[in-house]
């Protein structure tokens, strides 16, 4: 028996202000698949349609024409039940001031599980675990004022609150902009973790590409409102003329990797990690003392 994605979206159409001199299309027959426990980046330019296809994912934009099912459930439906919906799709949006609406950050993140009636033993633990999860420390944090947050802290409460639904799917919108770059490599191993330990269906936008290749199952390419392209990240960031004609970026070491190709230096284009790409140079490095070429300056 074949096993249903967890999210179908088929043919996704939307259009701002529909009929008015502003009118703008921002999607354009788009298409996207996911299954459960997968994680999938979505990348693409400014305007390519990323943002908009996001909040079709918990009803926040409902459909105009084609199909979007998000774990059985039809969009398309007037009566779906959107607060069943938004717990089972949890969305972080880029700008964290937009999901903080309580002034003490126990008490926001602890918001959610409340509305769902939870008991105060329950929606504590909650609070305790994501927190935990984003990197912040119950005791220390849980009776800190929002308002006097860096971005960086505000992101990882917002997160937090929408962990603390223990949502079936969670939606990150550039989860690690505004953090530093030791907190930005702790959340994405929590992240990671989340997907593969949990078995959280995780899609997320980024124009890192760096956090793709290290999190993503599969990406989509996005482009004038379309899915012009996916596939693993092997399979994106290796095929150079693809790369080039939709403008995709890559990684800072397949970045460097290519260059060396360029210069006619055998190496693998596939390695994604600082580590793999580090030991592909020193091969090189080890084929010049052997005796073989020098290697050229990048």
């Amino acid at each position: 028996m074949t096993v249903k994605p967890i999210i179908e979206i088929e043919n996704l159409t939307h259009t701002y202000m529909k009929g008015t001199p502003m009118e703008h299309v921002a999607l354009k027959g788009t298409n996207l698949y996911v299954e459960a426990g997968e994680c999938i980046a979505i990348i693409g330019h400014t305007g390519s349609g990323k943002s908009t296809l996001i909040q079709h994912l918990n009803g926040l934009i409902r459909p105009e024409s084609g199909r979007v099912v998000i774990d059985g459930e039809d969009l398309a439906k007037k009566k779906i039940d959107l607060k069943t919906l938004r717990r089972k799709v949890g969305i972080v949006f880029q700008n964290p001031e937009d999901q903080i609406f309580e002034k003490i950050i126990g008490d926001d993140i602890a918001y959610g599980p409340f509305k769902m009636g939870l008991p105060l033993k329950e929606v504590r633990e909650r609070v305790k675990w994501a927190m935990s999860v984003v990197g912040l420390d119950f005791e220390e944090m849980k009776d800190r004022q929002t308002f006097a947050l860096s971005g960086g802290q505000k992101r990882k409460v917002a997160l937090a609150g929408i962990l603390a639904l223990k949502p079936k799917i969670l939606v990150l919108d550039e989860p690690t902009a505004g953090l530093d770059p030791r907190s930005r490599n702790e959340l994405l191993d929590k992240i990671k973790r989340l997907n593969k330990e949990e078995k959280l269906t995780v899609i997320f936008v980024s124009h890192n590409m760096e956090e793709v290749a290290m999190l993503a199952d599969r990406v989509y390419v996005m482009a004038d409102g379309k899915d012009v392209l996916s596939g693993t990240p092997k399979e994106i960031f290796t095929d150079k003329e693809k790369l080039v004609r939709h403008q995709i970026g890559t990684p800072e070491t397949v970045q460097v990797l290519y260059r060396l190709t360029d210069l006619g230096y055998q190496v693998r284009t596939d390695a994604f990690s600082i580590t793999e790409a580090a030991d592909e140079i020193m091969k090189l490095f080890a084929g010049r003392k052997e005796g073989t070429e020098h290697v050229q300056r990048i």
